[in-house]
């Protein structure tokens, strides 16, 4: 599947095309360039799910816990800033994979050994016109 976004105001309609696609999978692989807009995209597919907390990268907390407008948890993840493995480990990364929970997760290419074999990758790419296509 692949989505184009021509301008930030095309976001939420993106989100919402991207939330249809998603079937029964719960864990999602963001992957892109720094700036490539993986935080606000999956902003917006919060706030498509109904999220009325501030949305923003987990930078330093590693993971933001938020609630859809039913009552679902839904993980974020920034794992930029890991160092080593062990981290991931250490805040027991399974019971959040494993929780049939949403897990949105941004730079999983430094924790890809431990990612569910039914992760989904997303990948994020800016086009040299500023536009951005999204495929998964």
């Amino acid at each position: 599947m692949e989505i184009k976004i021509q301008s930030l105001e095309e976001i939420h309609e993106a989100a919402r095309t991207f939330i249809r696609e998603m079937g029964d999978n719960t864990v999602f692989a963001f992957y892109g360039k720094m700036g490539a807009g993986k935080t606000t995209f999956i902003k917006a597919v919060c706030e498509c799910l109904g999220v009325e907390d501030v949305i923003n990268s987990p930078t330093f907390a590693i993971v933001n816990e938020y609630r859809s407008e039913t009552g679902e948890l839904i993980y974020h993840f920034d794992f930029y800033r890991i160092k080593k493995l062990e981290e991931v480990y250490d805040m027991g990364y399974e019971d959040y994979f494993y929780s049939g929970a949403l897990c949105f997760i941004e730079w999983p290419e430094l924790i890809e050994e431990v990612l569910p074999g039914n992760a989904v990758k997303v990948e994020i790419e800016e086009a040299e016109d500023g536009s951005r296509v999204i495929r998964f």
